[in-house]
């Protein structure tokens, strides 16, 4: 963890004032005085502010059912962040782990553990997750075949990764995925003259969504070690 990330997460400190305390020399790891904000902070390391030793608050991890016509960020933009769904203590500090489009909707994880988010994002951890697709235009069987050899997209050099596609009606489908490119799922049925009209995430690796849409809980140490193991 960079080390005006762990000044926050062990102070009440805003980043600013994290900033300003570790380069006027306020900071000290292992004894040695460090201004280099990004400096990386280990579990095993004694970090002192002031002489007073620092202890980083615990990881959060929280799983949430997004609403449609909200955005995967900590902020309002052109559509509400979902984060106006989470009453929580310093959210400024959480992010979330493989975003969501705003029309997207379904299971969302959030996180201020940085290392287990990239291992879920990561392609080459292999993390399935499960999305409920509706179509515009009725799915042959065939296309089961296609998507398990690869998908060519436009402008992608290679083939995605295979996909399972479970056909649960003439419109609509399961899709599996273990790859996170920007808009993949939808970009996958247009290569096939498809369009998707709904999209909702049901599942990511053993953790499924199990809240109401809008609503949030955090993850069980079962949920958590799962996921990290990948």
């Amino acid at each position: 963890m960079r080390l005006d990330k762990f000044v926050c997460k062990s102070t009440a400190f805003t980043k600013a004032q994290a900033i300003a305390s570790i380069t006027q020399g306020d900071v000290q790891v292992n004894g040695t005085v460090i201004t280099d904000i990004s400096a990386q902070v280990h579990e095993n390391n004694d970090v002192t502010l002031v002489g007073e030793q620092l202890c980083s608050r615990p990881f959060r991890y929280l799983l949430m059912n997004k609403p449609s016509q909200t955005i995967c960020s900590n902020i309002d933009e052109v559509y509400p962040s979902l984060f106006n769904y989470i009453d929580i203590e310093r959210p400024q500090e959480l992010h979330i782990v493989g975003r969501l489009d705003a029309d997207t909707t379904g299971l969302v994880l959030i996180t201020d553990d940085g290392r287990w988010s990239f291992n879920i994002t990561s392609p080459n951890k292999l993390c399935p997750k499960v999305y409920r697709v509706h179509l515009r235009q009725s799915i042959d069987v065939s296309a089961k075949h296609l998507f398990a050899q690869g998908i060519k997209l436009q402008g992608e050099p290679q083939l995605t990764a295979p996909a399972i596609l479970t056909i649960v009606d003439d419109k609509q489908v399961l899709l599996t995925i273990t790859e996170g490119k920007f808009h993949q799922v939808k970009r996958m049925f247009a290569s096939i003259g498809n369009k998707v009209m709904g999209l909702h995430r049901e599942s990511i690796g053993c953790v499924t969504l199990d809240v109401d849409e809008g609503q949030w809980r955090y993850l069980t140490v079962d949920e958590i070690k799962s996921l990290g193991q990948l």
